[in-house]
């Protein structure tokens, strides 16, 4: 019926909405939330409520996903999706109940397994549900991923290296600084997601067309909420405004602002790791990344920071992603936004691509990060920019002497200063690493 209509008027990105089973299990779950709601208040016969409620079971237990196949690019707002819903859950219903799939008379997909819905509160509320099922799993990737950078940052503490600004040569610090940058900056994302859990909670399940609550009983909507709560086990609360939370999508763009955010450091920190990286002999070298595979067909021994790579461009892929759904969030009308469907498919591959790339990450590459200790002192002690450390002792005016002589003879700072006898090599080394140091 109505899926098969889907079938043929959207052959468009090949890619099934069973491909994200968490919206899936959301939906399963929005409608059993609604058949309790309506069984409790005398809407549906105790037979048929308990057969949807198994069919929706089945699904939040995995089984059945395969029949939920029209294309994650629909129109209407949804609709292909919700109808597809009540027609697995409605035949799976029939089995249960004895008769034969197809038999609409005895249980109907609309009728009984969609009563008290519309597609544009129950796919919306699914929405949500399906981004908190997400939540966990992303925030737990971050977290690993910045315990990952946290023990090598602990392993570098003692390693001294060269900072840098805009791409030329600053003053001390500690490989370990420079890797709990890496962990403190997306530590601050931690924060960003639990945010976002607490603004889902809010939703227009019960508010049926348009958010009026046209054809429900009155009170429907914390009944039937009330019911989501006890079946997802997630904090949820029916919508202060139902006709406002109805066409309102700026959760959905606050999501993907954070993925975006989360992205864009993510590719920052890549970039780094492949600056220290290359070379190895040529570049900068100041640390080695896990060899995981050749880095050409033709350059023997060529190794390539593969991983890093590809996390940039998971970045690149999100930060896509976000635009689209802006562009969605902007383009609804009036009582409805109708792309909330182009949300969904951006939003959860935003949410699956960024969690595996974190893991990939943290476990093939930063794990197993070494230091190149050799590079990192030499780059540490041919630096004229340590001149700097001098000012307070020597002034200006000799210090730049200093600096234009070491750049003249290719000689270091510290040969000349102990040269002249200007400090004793153990006060050099003092001051080098304490200006290093955060105490």
């Amino acid at each position: 019926m109505h899926t098969a209509r889907a079938l043929d008027n959207f052959t468009v990105s090949g890619v099934q909405i069973s491909h994200f089973p968490r919206f899936i299990n959301a939906l399963a779950m929005v409608k059993k939330a609604s058949m309790l709601a309506n069984l409790e208040f005398g809407l549906l016969p105790p037979d048929k409520a308990q057969a949807i409620g198994q069919a929706c079971d089945d699904i939040i237990g995995g089984q059945l996903h395969e029949q939920f196949v029209v294309d994650l690019i629909q129109g209407g707002a949804g609709t292909s999706t919700n109808m597809n819903a009540n027609e697995v859950i409605a035949n799976r219903a029939l089995e249960i109940l004895g008769h034969a799939k197809g038999s609409y008379k005895q249980l109907h997909p609309n009728d009984h397994v969609n009563l008290s819905q519309s597609t544009n509160d129950a796919y919306p509320t699914a929405f949500r549900v399906g981004l908190l099922l997400s939540h966990a799993g992303v925030q737990e990737a971050l977290e690993d991923l910045i315990a990952t950078f946290e023990e090598r940052a602990e392993a570098f503490t003692a390693i001294y290296k060269i900072g840098r600004t805009q791409l030329q040569d600053a003053i001390p610090m500690t490989l370990g600084q420079e890797f709990q940058a890496f962990a403190d900056t997306l530590r601050e994302e931690t924060q960003r997601f639990s945010d976002l859990e607490r603004l889902l909670g809010e939703v227009g399940l019960g508010g049926t067309a348009i958010g009026t609550g046209v054809n429900v009983p009155k009170d429907y909507s914390a009944v039937v909420v009330r019911h989501l709560f006890e079946v997802s086990g997630f904090a949820l609360t029916p919508a202060s405004n139902p006709i406002e939370a109805t066409s309102d999508t700026g959760i959905y763009l606050t999501w993907s602002s954070v993925l975006r955010r989360t992205a864009t450091k993510l590719s920052k920190i890549c970039n780094d790791l492949r600056l220290l990286a290359s070379g190895p002999r040529a570049g900068i070298g100041e640390i080695l990344l896990p060899p995981v595979q050749a880095g050409s067909s033709i350059m023997p021994g060529k190794v390539n920071p593969v991983i890093p790579e590809m996390v940039n461009q998971v970045a690149y892929q999100v930060i896509g992603n976000d635009l689209t759904v802006m562009m969605a969030c902007e383009g609804g009308q009036l009582q409805l936004n109708a792309f909330e469907p182009i949300m969904v498919a951006n939003l959860f591959q935003s949410i699956d691509i960024i969690k595996r790339a974190m893991r990939i990450l943290a476990d093939r590459c930063v794990a197993g990060i070494t230091p190149n200790i050799e590079s990192c002192q030499k780059h540490l002690d041919s630096t004229v920019t340590l001149v700097t450390l001098l000012n307070p002792q020597l002034g200006y005016e000799v210090a730049a002497e200093l600096a234009m002589e070491a750049l003249t003879t290719n000689r270091t700072i510290r040969e000349l200063v102990l040269e002249r006898g200007l400090i004793s090599s153990e006060a050099y080394d003092t001051l080098v690493k304490a200006s290093a140091s955060l105490d």
